[in-house]
């Protein structure tokens, strides 16, 4: 299998200087995945989604475009939260042009607003372009105030489409996941990491809970991602 990255040359220096071998590992996951589906039973088989070199070349663009990120505070490689968000989605029944969106739901936000997501249209197609551009809160830097844009996000969530929602609740998952974890860590100055602090982060995941059920589908990834934030909760009021 030949692996071929993609990506402006431009738009990866504006986001990352990391050179290509630090995504070898990512490579070899990628390889070792296609060798286990060839070996299993037909009719195993049959029902696996096979994915395309262009799910391929989305992960490499990804993993370059953020390559020299780290979550808030932390020194966890953001890919961790691309390659997690993306491992949602596909075991939630995310398509391929779902699965891509979750790898680059980030970049327009954080690695080159509009320029990016033109970039990511030309590349991907306009299916995924549409998608990360419903996952994406701001396209302004510096980034206007916490409050203002998670409720102008939450409003958005109301004309999105089912692919969106898909991205973004498998997002919401993960990072909920993720501040669980961090508070039975270190406690509850995790919450000094957002914009929204305490009260605020509560507030926002716990609207998006209800956003999203409006809609009424992927009724199994909102309730957990309903059980997590519950568990947020909980860690709050009893601390």
């Amino acid at each position: 299998m030949q692996l071929r990255a993609t990506g402006g040359e431009a738009l990866t220096q504006s986001c990352s200087h990391a050179p290509a071998g630090r995504s070898y590992f990512v490579f070899d996951a990628i390889w070792t995945a296609h060798s286990a589906v060839a070996t299993l039973p037909l009719e195993i088989n049959s029902r696996i989604m096979k994915l395309s070199e262009k799910f391929e070349e989305a992960l490499i663009y990804s993993t370059r475009a953020h390559g020299n990120q780290t979550r808030k505070k932390t020194g966890i490689p953001f890919v961790a939260h691309i390659l997690g968000v993306t491992a949602i989605a596909l075991e939630y029944g995310a398509n391929e042009i779902e699965g891509i969106s979750a790898l680059l739901h980030d970049t327009v936000e954080d690695c080159g607003g509009v320029e990016r997501l033109r970039d990511i249209r030309e590349k991907f197609g306009d299916a995924v372009a549409k998608i990360v551009d419903g996952c994406t809160d701001t396209y302004e830097t510096p980034k206007p105030p916490w409050l203002e844009r998670k409720r102008a996000y939450i409003e958005h969530l109301k004309d999105s489409d089912a692919s969106t929602r898909l991205v973004s609740a498998s997002d919401k998952l993960h990072n909920t996941r993720s501040i669980l974890a961090e508070l039975r860590r270190h406690g509850l100055e995790v919450f000094e990491r957002f914009g929204g602090k305490k009260d605020g982060t509560v507030w926002y995941y716990r609207t998006l809970v209800t956003a999203f059920r409006e809609h009424g589908d992927h009724s199994d990834l909102i309730y957990e991602l309903d059980r997590v934030v519950s568990e947020i909760e909980k860690f709050v009021r009893e601390q």
